[in-house]
């Protein structure tokens, strides 16, 4: 029962969002990267690696070094959510290719009372390709084109969208601010209707305080983030406390969702591996999620 609870909701985008709104396709409201998620899950300053595509692509303009980066969710309700992103040169400009899918399994079909008559699995995917580059001193734009799809039973649908992103890194020494609008685009008529993108406007800011007496970083980010869909606004703020550029202990608060608010997780960096992972708390017996990811550079 809780996951045909959760399917219509989640289908509805009001577990996610929460708020009056019409969108749908919530899976490209989950994050990319546990770093990330554990920091409040804004990105749109820190996410200086491949992750980038999921959260502000302009941060991708500063990408050196070839990067694959994995991430698995464990979502609450038996949701699981896969993640791959590679970072690459080519023709003098940073790209990522990233592939996401999100799958809903075992939804039971009922006519009535008793038994299941059978199960059906609920699948969404997309695939990306962004892209970073300098426009003016410490100003970068980025730009993310994704191919969009889902099935739902035997219904199924395609679509583009698209993310554009700035930022604008040492405003003073050490703090960025940026801003990105994510998921711009159009869906073919899934059976009868068109599902409405959840467009996603961020700006936030980030600062980094270093601390050699005890040999530790210390991130701050905050920031705000809308929904064009909704009413309301979600404010967040995030930490990361980074000892001797090896372990990792990250907090994170976000505003305005009934079901969650605050994310913990840890990370571990070792020479060009990275392991992190994430924890985010649900109420009203939804359960956790938990999420975990792996990088490599080279």
């Amino acid at each position: 029962m809780k996951k045909i609870i959760f399917v219509f909701l989640i289908l509805a985008s009001n577990l996610a969002a929460q708020t009056a709104g019409n969108s749908g396709l919530a899976f490209l409201k989950l994050g990319f990267g546990a770093r990330n998620i554990a920091m409040s899950d804004l990105g749109v300053t820190t996410a200086k690696d491949v992750t980038a595509l999921n959260y502000n692509p302009a941060l991708i303009t500063n990408l050196t070094q070839s990067q694959i980066s994995f991430t698995h969710s464990e979502w609450i309700q038996d949701v699981k959510c896969d993640m791959l992103a590679i970072g690459f040169q080519l023709f003098g400009l940073p790209f990522v290719l990233g592939i996401n899918s999100t799958n809903i399994p075992d939804i039971e079909i009922r006519t009535g009372p008793g038994e299941a008559e059978a199960t059906f699995n609920v699948h969404y995917l997309f695939g990306s390709v962004s892209t970073g580059f300098n426009i003016y001193n410490n100003l970068d734009l980025g730009l993310t084109f994704k191919y969009i799809y889902e099935s739902f039973f035997h219904n199924k649908a395609k679509g583009f969208a698209g993310d554009i992103g700035l930022v604008y890194s040492n405003i003073i020494e050490n703090l960025d601010a940026g801003i990105s609008l994510k998921n711009i685009g159009d869906m073919e008529k899934l059976r009868v209707e068109r599902t409405k993108l959840p467009a996603d406007l961020r700006i936030g800011t980030s600062y980094t305080k270093k601390f050699e007496a005890i040999n530790t970083d210390i991130v701050f980010l905050t920031g705000l983030q809308k929904y064009l869909a909704t009413d309301d606004v979600h404010v967040h703020f995030g930490t990361e406390f980074l000892y001797q550029n090896l372990i990792a202990i990250r907090l994170g608060y976000i505003t305005g969702y009934e079901s969650k608010d605050f994310s913990v997780g840890l990370g571990i960096l070792w020479n060009s591996f990275n392991f992190d992972y994430a924890f985010t708390p649900f109420q009203y017996s939804l359960g956790s999620s938990h999420t975990i990811s792996l990088m490599y550079s080279f």
